[in-house]
């Protein structure tokens, strides 16, 4: 069963690798990429995180913070847009996308060393806690945009 799963999720990274790396060779910028791009990164994330819930290697409580974060900041920007407002990504978002992004690895590796487990129980809640400050950052400079609209 891990097997059918970590292959799963290998093959699904490997192929939004391969179509962005294309789209990037050919200049082939559009408005269905730019909308694709961070929803596919976040549909990999929330995949390989239920995957791994299914394997015992993380909490199901953390895994549903960590999609209603991605729920609520997409929200936020579906909002922001609609009144023709861009955010970008904050540091706190990038630095969070990282660390879920190692901890992702190291929970589909499975290393089987002395002291893994702690240092996959840290990476999950260094993961989780800046899911939740990313969150608070985001909200704290973009509130009055969801409040007030674009102010047009």
């Amino acid at each position: 069963m891990a097997n059918s799963h970590q292959g799963s999720v290998e093959h699904g990274k490997d192929i939004i690798h391969e179509m962005g790396k294309i789209a990037r060779k050919y200049n082939l910028v559009t408005n269905f990429g730019k909308f694709m791009d961070p929803l596919a990164d976040k549909l990999l994330v929330c995949s390989a995180l239920i995957a791994l819930v299914d394997l015992n290697r993380i909490a199901a409580w953390i895994v549903i913070i960590i999609i209603a974060r991605e729920f609520i900041i997409s929200g936020f920007r579906l909002v922001a847009s609609d009144n023709g407002v861009v955010i970008a990504a904050s540091y706190w978002g990038k630095f969070k996308t990282a660390f879920q992004m190692i901890t992702i690895i190291m929970l589909v590796l499975n290393l089987n060393v002395p002291f893994m487990n702690i240092i996959n129980t840290i990476l999950i809640y260094i993961s989780l806690g800046l899911t939740v400050i990313s969150l608070i950052d985001y909200i704290a400079k973009n509130y009055k945009v969801f409040l007030e609209g674009s102010g047009k």
